[in-house]
């Protein structure tokens, strides 16, 4: 879990920030990875990423993420998010603008623009005059190659999301936004609901495949417990299925622990389960998996153990997450199972 400590001496050795770009002189200091540290008096406050030490003064004002995936996070703990990168817009998960439909409303009501679909813009993120700039490091809304030009126009805090849950970024964030108790509302109203909902449902057979189906057949991306969704079901006491070495190596989308991409002749050997959970589409789905022909001999098909589980549930951040909730619940709640 992210950890905040306090450490005046260090935050002394640390100094204030840049005013113009929030990049911290070089230190020994001794915080860890996305570990964020402040003073006594609350500011300023610091944390350690990939790019080394960003310090903040006081809490920003104008927060811009170039990544869509984190932008529902600080939404939930009602950061002062002024405008996010969207991806391919009028899709299955994406509005009109680009946003997560989970959340899209939520931004419309907060006035957050859309800086550009899909592929990053710099002259988009500077005319919104951000205080602070958010870059992913990992998945394919990553702006990574604009670091060096963006990190010179604000505080721009580089974040990798493929290894944390949504909680643990909202901690992240809060801890280092000023926003704690935000983050702490929507953390423990999520934990409660997560808890009521593993009391009251029974689990289909186990272990369980998770994945995301293509839908010409050829093959899916599997999640692993590294990976939120695999965290989350495992916190719901689901067994994620054991995936065959043979079938792992494929970095198509990057380097990342949270997903392994399994296709053609490999496809048949990753699906394990003894039962399969489709992620990032609906119910019309699972007879294309029941029906495909590969997977004829897997126990999930043959036991009609498939189960589709929301078409928002690809990046999951506060919002999707609660509604997978609300959609476990209603495949197997104990009602459903009478």
């Amino acid at each position: 879990m992210i950890q905040l400590l306090v450490r005046p001496s260090l935050i002394l050795l640390i100094g204030l920030v840049l005013a113009s770009c929030g990049e911290a002189p070089k230190t020994n200091s001794a915080l860890i990875l996305d570990q964020v540290e402040k003073t006594p008096a609350g500011w300023p406050r610091s944390i350690m990423t990939s790019q080394g030490l960003l310090t903040l003064d006081k809490p920003p004002q104008r927060i811009v993420s170039t990544s869509v995936t984190l932008s529902g996070t600080l939404l939930a703990i009602d950061a002062p998010l002024v405008a996010s990168g969207a991806t391919i817009p009028n899709t299955n998960v994406a509005s009109e603008k680009g946003f997560m439909r989970q959340w899209d409303s939520i931004a419309d009501q907060r006035g957050v623009k859309a800086l550009y679909q899909s592929e990053p813009n710099a002259e988009a993120i500077i005319k919104a005059k951000p205080d602070i700039i958010i870059i992913s490091t990992t998945g394919a809304d990553s702006a990574m190659r604009l670091y060096e030009q963006l990190k010179d126009i604000a505080p721009t805090l580089v974040i990798r999301y493929d290894d944390k849950s949504w909680l643990q970024l909202a901690q992240m964030f809060g801890d280092l936004f000023g926003l704690e108790a935000q983050a702490k509302s929507v953390i423990d109203a999520f934990q409660q609901q997560t808890a009521e909902t593993k009391k009251s449902i029974t689990l289909p057979a186990q272990p369980t495949t998770a994945m995301v189906y293509n839908p010409d057949g050829s093959g899916a991306s599997i999640w692993t417990n590294r990976s939120a969704q695999g965290r989350l079901l495992e916190e719901l006491g689901f067994t994620l299925a054991t995936i065959p070495d043979s079938i792992k190596g494929d970095i198509s989308m990057g380097v990342r622990d949270d997903i392994i991409i399994a296709k053609g002749e490999r496809f048949p050997d990753a699906v394990t389960g003894q039962s399969i959970l489709l992620f990032a589409t609906e119910q019309a789905s699972e007879q294309l998996v029941l029906d495909n022909s590969f997977l004829q001999n897997n126990k999930a098909v043959q036991n009609n153990q498939v189960y589709a589980v929301g078409n928002d549930t690809f990046r999951l951040d506060y919002y999707s997450a609660t509604n997978l909730l609300t959609r476990l619940q209603a495949l197997f709640g104990d009602s459903n199972n009478d």
